[in-house]
């Protein structure tokens, strides 16, 4: 119902109510037909079932079937530590999940707990659960507003509804009826559930309650916004699907060929062994086909960049949030506290004979305008600074009192030098705010206002020091600095005085034949790192949207101030925006910059037509009306002094509010991503390697390369901390000049899958010369210089993963100290191998020697060296 545009009588009349409340009889029929003033839980999915839903993954599937196996032929270690691997896995998952679902339980802890109400005729106090439409409340500063309503008596009410509209300074709120369709902010006859009273007192008649109010509404299209996977989480889905249906397929093909040798070769053991052997291959190849570290790796290596991330002032809620940011194209951010300062500033006045931007330096050179412009800013004015430093009051006050501490006029030596003798204090009607003080042995009111009450009101002018009738002239000077101002989406105030009233009283008759002595104007200017962080993120092919709860003419002026802009860019308002059909907004999506005015429901809009282009949508938000988009948005992004309801829907909070953080936090993203396709790379590398050595000895009857036992060795030593190590890489030079990737991207895409081929087959050449090697001398030797080679290779590919376009020397051969770790591990825990004890173990014959060894490290660093080299070729010739 459009409460808002009718009068109060009539509001009463559609909710069947009167000042003197409901019956209770009356109030017990409605709690059944409407239930009670809170928001409905929603079912949760039990532990045990994410628990389950883990192990649903092709690859999950595809290694507990390996592992099964391994038990029934005896090889219970190999399957314990896939179960443990999985286990771990799976865990992490649920731990997520868990954490991910708290927002609802905030909003609902955000309701009031009590409200005050006339019932019967009487007043009492009752649990604000029990609130029906219909009840009349009663408001005073502190209180949270229990349900949505229409106010129908207000004493300077004023209400800070930023959870709602995003803005900080609170809303005077009155009872006159409001003509039209107006956003959400501009209901001003209009309170609303879990908003704060910080100001004066007022009555309403309650028009909502429950899932009926503005946050019931939010909760349920919290509750319905879909949970986004991260490219990366669609692609490694895919992608396992795909690898494990292969690899089984591979283990089947891999164990038929060798079992119908077998039935047709004859074999000098017994058959049943035989087949047993063949069958254990076959798993052991499944084992080293698959990375199954890989999960753990990625969650790893996330978890590095949310410590940098952490550094730059970006807290990750989610894991794959890193990832996600770095494929981000579209930051819709809030514009009061992310791209500007939070906080008023004066940054121009205006005097009838000049303006400035600036005052004289030297207080003696001031002329008796300009000493009296500071004064009146600094005296009639309420707000102060505490002695903890914290500045208290109206945001445009508190802009005064700096401006007058600035200008060399401490606010407080002023204030005791000139005492207060009497004042009338702002309200919305007069839109004046008056203050006597004796000045220079004179009694004067001083007086501040809107420009065009001032207007109104003053008879002379102060010039140079001196008063003068007001002409046409003179007024014309001041509208027209007033309208200049306006242009600039700057607030105005002006400043006049009064000589004659009395001491101890004044009254609004007293504000007329006012002296009007000049104007400010002020702003929540931008932050100054925004305008390199704005130009940074289009180098970046990232596109920055304003959505602010704002009027269009400011939100536009900040806009084109800050290059976020360009020519022929457009602003809309969120009314303007409801009245578009889904085709002119697609029509005029890439024109428009900003968005002013907008409800919750037109921001999961914007969210959704970006990503009906398949563009990573960032949202950033602080209030609980931005709650639904933030889990709409691939990633919401929270201010870390927003509600607690912003921050649980996002998957990342800024600590310091400021959008230059979101820019950088996208470079660590995008390093994270670019770090996490070097480990696939090295992973799949090396497990190409080993296949393709395998394949080549089943195609031409060869015997096996390796033992099971040496395949999962191989994957113990190179397929965690060589990985887990590149994932701590630092940047790529270019990190910050590409354009974002696209979400159809495939995990092998961007040269990734060329990569992996190059050096698998690198790595299976070099495996399979060794073999040729060690065959000439047994089949025993084979198998060791294969083992050797294979490990080896592995474990130097890490030095070509560094980097996609730099050699490891180039990249600093010893500036990941990670990676020199994970290589000299490796070398060391390949020498437990021939030592005399494990070589029994590992099929290490005792003639396999040093020279053996040398020939299979010279296979390994040549690999390497080719490695390199086609890397040098490859990034030169693009």
């Amino acid at each position: 119902m459009d409460f808002h545009q009718k009068q109060t009588e009539d509001v009463l009349g559609e909710v069947n109510s009167t000042e003197n409340g409901l019956a209770v009889e009356e109030v017990k029929h409605r709690l059944e037909r409407d239930g009670y003033n809170e928001i409905s839980d929603k079912e949760k999915v039990p532990t045990w079932k994410l628990f389950l839903e883990t192990f649903k993954d092709p690859m999950v599937i595809v290694l507990l079937a390996v592992a099964g196996i391994q038990i029934l032929i005896g090889e219970l270690a190999e399957s314990l530590i896939i179960f443990v691997v999985l286990l771990i896995n799976s865990v992490i998952s649920v731990v997520q999940t868990k954490k991910a679902e708290s927002s609802l339980e905030a909003l609902r802890n955000m309701s009031a707990p009590e409200a005050k109400v006339i019932r019967n005729g009487m007043k009492q106090t009752i649990a604000a659960r029990e609130l029906v439409q219909g009840d009349i409340v009663f408001l005073e500063a502190g209180d949270y507003v229990p349900a949505d309503g229409r106010v129908i008596e207000s004493g300077s009410l004023k209400v800070n509804e930023g959870m709602l509209t995003g803005e900080s300074e609170a809303v005077e709120k009155y009872t006159d009826a409001i003509e039209g369709e107006v956003a959400l902010g501009d209901r001003r006859n209009m309170v609303f559930s879990s908003s704060l009273v910080v100001y004066g007192r007022g009555t309403f008649v309650v028009t909502g309650t429950g899932e009926k109010t503005e946050v019931g509404k939010i909760a349920h299209m919290l509750s319905t916004a879909e949970q986004k996977e991260t490219p990366l989480q669609r692609k490694l889905g895919d992608f396992s699907k795909k690898l494990g249906i292969g690899i089984l397929l591979l283990c089947i093909a891999i164990f038929a060929v060798q079992a119908l040798r077998i039935w047709l070769g004859g074999t000098t053991t017994n058959m049943t062994t035989a087949l047993i052997d063949a069958l254990m291959f076959s798993v052991a190849v499944a084992v080293a086909a698959i990375p199954e570290a890989l999960q753990s790796i990625v969650t790893i290596v996330l978890s590095v960049g949310t410590n940098k991330m952490a550094k730059q002032h970006a807290i990750i809620r989610k894991l794959p949030a890193v990832e996600t940011l770095g494929s981000t194209r579209i930051i819709c951010t809030d514009k009061t506290g992310t791209l500007t300062q939070n906080k008023m500033t004066v940054t121009d006045h205006f005097l009838p004979v000049h303006k400035s931007e600036r005052l004289p330096e030297n207080i003696e050179e001031w002329d008796g305008s300009e000493r009296l412009l500071v004064r009146i800013a600094a005296l009639c004015n309420d707000s102060y600074i505490n002695e903890d430093g914290q500045e208290v009051g109206d945001p445009t006050e508190v802009a005064l009192i700096n401006f007058a501490n600035k200008h060399g006029h401490e606010y407080e030596q002023l204030r005791a030098t000139y005492p207060r003798k009497a004042e009338l204090p702002f309200d919305s009607d007069r839109k004046l705010m008056s203050t006597v003080h004796m000045i220079d042995g004179q009694v004067l009111m001083l007086t501040k206002g809107g420009p065009d009450v001032m207007f109104n009101r003053a008879t002379h002018v102060l010039v140079n020091g001196q008063e003068e009738i007001m002409t046409a002239e003179l007024l014309e000077r001041f509208v027209g600095a007033n309208e200049d101002f306006s242009n600039q989406a700057l607030r105005v105030l002006a400043y006049g005085y009064k000589r004659g009233v009395k001491k101890d009283v004044i009254t609004p008759n007293d504000e007329r034949d006012l002296v009007l002595v000049g104007l400010t104007a002020m702003m929540d200017p931008p932050r100054e790192a925004v305008y390199s962080a704005i130009e940074e993120s289009k180098k970046a092919g990232i596109r920055t949207i304003m959505i602010t709860g704002d009027h269009k003419t400011t939100a536009q002026a900040i806009g084109r101030d800050i290059g976020l802009m360009e020519k022929d860019d457009i602003a809309v308002t969120g009314k303007e925006l409801d009245a578009m059909s889904e085709e002119e907004l697609e029509q005029k999506l890439d024109k428009i910059s900003v968005y002013a005015r907008v409800s919750p429901e037109n921001k999961i809009r914007i969210v959704r037509a970006w990503q009906k282009r398949d563009a990573v949508t960032a949202m950033t938000g602080d209030g609980v009306n931005d709650a639904p988009a933030l889990k709409q948005a691939d990633i919401g992004i929270a201010m870390g002094s927003g509600t607690d309801v912003a921050k649980d829907a996002s998957s990342m909070i800024l600590t310091d509010d400021n959008f230059v953080s979101i820019v950088n936090a996208v470079q660590v993203g995008r390093t994270v991503f670019d770090n996490i396709k070097k480990a696939i790379g090295y992973l799949f590398s090396g497990n190409l390697g080993a296949i393709i050595a395998i394949l080549y000895a089943v195609i031409f009857n060869l015997p096996n390369p390796f033992t099971a036992l040496q395949l999962l060795f191989i994957n113990l030593v190179n397929d965690s901390l060589p990985a887990i190590a590149l994932g701590v890489e630092k940047s790529e030079p270019d990190v910050m000049n590409r354009k974002p990737r696209s979400v159809n991207e495939g995990i092998f895409a961007g040269g990734t899958m060329r990569t992996v081929i190059t050096r698998g087959t690198l790595i299976g050449i070099a495996v399979i010369i060794s073999f040729y090697i060690g065959l000439s001398h047994s089949d025993e030797m084979g198998v060791a210089m294969a083992f050797t080679t294979l490990i080896l290779s592995r474990t130097l590919q890490t030095f070509a993963a560094r980097s996609n376009t730099q050699t490891a020397i180039a990249s600093g051969l010893f500036s990941n100290k990670y990676v020199i770790g994970a290589v000299i591990l490796g070398f060391v825990l390949y020498g437990i191998t021939v030592l005399p004890f494990a070589r029994g173990v590992f099929d290490i014959p005792a003639a396999f020697g040093l020279t053996e060894w040398l020939i299979a490290a010279g296979l390994s660093v040549a690999s390497l060296i080719c490695m390199e080299l086609i890397k040098v070729i490859q990034y030169r010739k693009g």
